[in-house]
């Protein structure tokens, strides 16, 4: 049976009557959040909520339970749901797995019962033929921006244009830091819009501090530019030297890619295009806007030879192994390191 997408799932509630069994799977759990939301809205009114929805964890179910709680009556009410996070935890062994695929095969007609696993867990196959399955994944980088405009519509907050750059600058598409980041703004600006200032202030990245400004410098042969955004960098919240390494890498690769186009005949005028229609049968994840990011890698290829393309790129490998072998704290030193060295010729590094 092929999983519905998010997208689908929210325009099949609109038109008909929710299925009795939804199973959540994929990496996106803040999107998961919003489907249950969406669904509780067509099954249960607001006001016979309390009563109508069972929220629980696999793990503290056992058979008898798990029964009586999808099979409990409404209470002055059509439909109820119950939400079962973690159903990952449930070993394919147990008596609670059993008793589960049971009750797929006849769910109750008054329930409404959502299976909802945690990210970056490989989907349940069983469950993926015997239910509605829904497949969360990752939204694409244009979509983010999106989403957090709305998301900031709900909490009451307007930011400026710059502002809002330097929040997914600093963020990317993390929705759960971006939510999270949201509602610390929202209580800042209160009546006001948000501001660089503010975004600076609370998610401690301010303009050209951010990590695609560390690459951008190290991408254009800026080795000092580079090197100097290094502290500033790491010091921002979830920022390690290994995400500093993979963002360079990524950059490298990409470029990589756009400078073989160049190599192989491709228009200079075309390539952003080109470079563009790769990312989008990749569908790589951790880049910002894709269209913006093909465009980077086209305007850097030109800066770029094949030989000093390999250097880099070995240089970065070596600097990601250090890191993780590394017990000092940041990396600072071997990441400011690789980035003074990235585009120096391999007899001047040793």
């Amino acid at each position: 049976m092929r999983a519905l997408t998010f997208d689908a799932l929210l325009r099949g509630l609109k038109r008909g009557a929710p299925d009795p069994v939804y199973y959540l799977y994929g990496d996106e759990d803040v999107l998961k959040d919003e489907a249950i939301r969406a669904l509780l809205e067509r099954v249960v009114e607001p006001g016979a909520r309390d009563f109508n929805v069972d929220q629980r964890s696999a793990a503290d179910l056992d058979p008898e339970s798990f029964h009586a709680l999808v099979n409990t009556p409404p209470l002055l009410a059509p439909t109820r749901a119950v939400i079962l996070r973690g159903v990952e935890q449930v070993k394919k062994t147990s008596g609670l797995y059993k008793e589960l695929i049971r009750y797929l095969a006849a769910p109750n007609p008054t329930t409404v019962l959502m299976l909802v696993q945690g990210a970056g867990e490989k989907p349940d196959a069983a469950l993926l033929q015997a239910v509605t399955a829904v497949a969360v994944e990752r939204l694409p980088p244009e979509r983010v921006a999106r989403w957090m405009a709305r998301r900031a519509g709900e909490l009451g907050l307007t930011i400026e244009p710059e502002a809002a750059t330097l929040l997914l600058e600093a963020v990317r598409d993390d929705l759960g830091a971006l939510a999270l980041e949201l509602e610390k703004l929202a209580g800042l600006a209160v009546g006001r819009a948000t501001t660089q200032a503010d975004v600076a202030a609370l998610v401690g990245v301010r303009r050209g501090e951010s990590l695609g400004d560390l690459v951008e410098a190290a991408l254009t042969h800026q080795p000092l530019a580079a090197a100097r955004r290094v502290e500033p960098v790491l010091d921002q919240a979830g920022m390690t030297g290994v995400r500093i390494v993979s963002a360079l890498g990524t950059a490298l690769i990409g470029t990589a890619l756009a400078r073989a186009e160049l190599d192989g005949g491709a228009p200079a005028a075309r390539l952003p295009d080109i470079v563009f229609r790769h990312i989008l049968a990749a569908r790589p994840f951790g880049l910002g806007n894709w269209k913006e990011e093909a465009a980077r890698w086209a305007r850097w290829a030109v800066l770029w030879r094949p030989a000093m393309m390999r250097r880099a790129l070995r240089r970065t490998l070596e600097a990601d192994v250090a890191l993780k072998s590394s017990t000092v704290s940041g990396g600072r030193a071997i990441v400011t390191e690789l980035l003074l060295t990235l585009t120096m010729p391999l007899r001047e590094a040793a």
